[in-house]
């Protein structure tokens, strides 16, 4: 069995107090590594390897940085199957999720970051031909980067790239649940010849590691993607040090689908937004919105393709649907099903586990792809992350009526809407709540944009020019050119 290592100071090491922590694969159940059970010392040890190679990596040009993020782009790609095998068998997506959209947006994330620090630019500003204002940014220091367990490479690398080729160093903490590929990446860092201490990857739990990281005064911003509950609990620790934040949180996204929509094109995406990666991505649209008119005929396809999905073993081929990431999060699942049922929800296709599985996978977290119908926008269902696959479907009269249901959560992560009509799409996507807004498609991203939620799904932004704002301080410097006073 393979004991995975921390990744500190430019070597592979075990926990300083030698306590690790069953890696389980959710499709079989079964312990198939042991993690790294870190703590406060093994911080102490990646926060002190980042801030003595500050230094040196904050003065290196930014054509060498970008040279070695290439590299490591490059490592990346040319070891993608493994990734993608790790990636599955960590999280119990299907194996050609992985392989086609996780690991390759991993490699997208190093390579966009390598190359925007070679055409960043910086403001300046003529004050009255007296004085010309310029803004230099500067990396600050040792990064905190602490990312989820849905899309474990993905996300890290989302972070760590932006930090580093800002100049910065990094104390990254992936998930206990996922560990896999960020120790392979660990692997490939060291092949690559990333300076030591640029990069220090400490794995365990966030109670133990993540906690001493946000709490660490060597560490000058904390870069966050979770639950909204540790987020919270994030910024109230962090807040007494004025630590810089950017928390990317929980979602409750809605689908808007009006009347006059394509709708063989909302149900052929709109299955996609619903389930990929069992649901268990944070822009999935979980909430359905459908305009009255077509209400019905949308709900009876939309139920006939869902039940057309196949779940199954993640490394087949034809499997639509893997595992859930862990026994906890099918409990999670299981309760809000149940929930729904007590709240007089009807379950139109779902809501169970899977009859029959594979002999491989008999003791795995699987559970049916799930639609519900008859709940009213304002019970628990339809209020709280579920971070599963189950979808609720509810019609509404109008816009008006969309907006007020679309913004009736806590959450503003994303939407999407769905019309022909175009000044409908301006009007409703100005007024929907969230931070990223789709029309008439979903997961379209490019990383020049910013990226994060309104109210309870976050603060501050990710990708392009936002991502390399956060990781750099501003400093004005103002330059005489003339004397008023003299006319000089």
């Amino acid at each position: 069995m393979l004991d995975l290592a921390n990744y500190v100071g430019g070597e592979l090491v075990p926990p300083i107090d030698g306590e690790y922590l069953d890696n389980i694969d959710p499709a079989t159940g079964e312990v198939y590594s042991l993690i790294p059970d870190s703590g406060g010392d093994d911080v102490q040890r990646a926060v002190d390897a980042a801030a003595d190679a500050f230094p040196a990596w904050s003065r290196t040009p930014a054509v060498e940085r970008s040279r070695m993020l290439l590299a490591i782009a490059d490592l990346i790609e040319d070891n993608l199957e493994e990734l993608a095998l790790a990636e599955c068998v960590d999280t119990g997506k299907p194996l050609a999720l992985a392989r086609t959209v996780d690991i390759p947006r991993a490699i997208a994330n190093f390579r966009f970051f390598a190359t925007a620090i070679l055409h960043t630019s910086s403001e300046s500003h003529t004050t009255d031909g007296v004085a010309l204002n310029y803004t230099l940014r500067k990396p600050f220091g040792v990064a905190g980067l602490i990312s989820p367990w849905n899309l474990p490479l993905y996300l890290l690398s989302w972070k760590i790239a932006p930090a580093i080729a800002s100049g910065n160093t990094a104390v990254a903490k992936p998930s206990e649940i996922t560990p896999m590929t960020a120790f392979r990446l660990s692997e490939l860092c060291v092949d690559a010849g990333l300076p030591p201490g640029v990069l220090n990857i400490v794995h365990g739990t966030g109670p133990k590691a993540g906690t001493a990281i946000v709490d660490h005064p060597g560490i000058k911003a904390i870069s966050f993607t979770g639950s909204t509950v540790t987020g919270a609990e994030i910024a109230r620790r962090a807040a007494p040090r004025f630590v810089k934040l950017s928390l990317e949180m929980g979602g409750k996204n809605p689908n808007i689908v009006f009347a006059d929509a394509d709708l063989d094109e909302v149900l052929a995406t709109g299955i996609r937004s619903s389930f990929s990666n069992q649901g268990q991505i944070c822009l999935c649209g979980s909430r359905i919105l459908v305009e009255a008119p077509v209400y019905e005929e949308f709900l009876e396809r939309f139920v006939a393709e869902t039940r057309q999905l196949k779940v199954g073993d993640p490394l087949e081929p034809d499997s639509d649907q893997g595992a859930i990431v862990s026994r906890a999060q099918l409990d999670k699942v299981r309760h809000y099903v149940e929930l729904a049922r007590e709240e007089g929800g009807s379950i139109l296709t779902g809501g169970v586990e899977p009859s029959v599985m594979p002999e491989r996978c008999r003791g795995g977290y699987f559970f049916q792809p799930t639609v519900i119908a008859g709940l009213d926008t304002g019970c628990q269902v339809n209020q709280e992350e579920i971070f599963g696959p189950v979808v609720t479907v509810i019609p509404f009269s109008g816009e008006a009526q969309a907006v007020e249901y679309a913004n009736s959560t806590e959450y503003g992560l994303a939407a999407s809407i769905w019309t022909r009509d175009l000044g409908r799409a301006h009007r409703v996507a100005e007024q929907v709540e969230s931070g990223i807004i789709w029309v008439n498609c979903w997961m379209l991203r490019d990383l020049r944009t910013p990226f994060g939620g309104m109210k309870n799904s976050g603060v501050g932004r990710e990708g392009g020019d936002e991502a390399l704002r956060f990781f750099t301080e501003p400093k004005n410097v103002c330059v005489r050119i003339s004397d008023s006073t003299t006319g000089s």
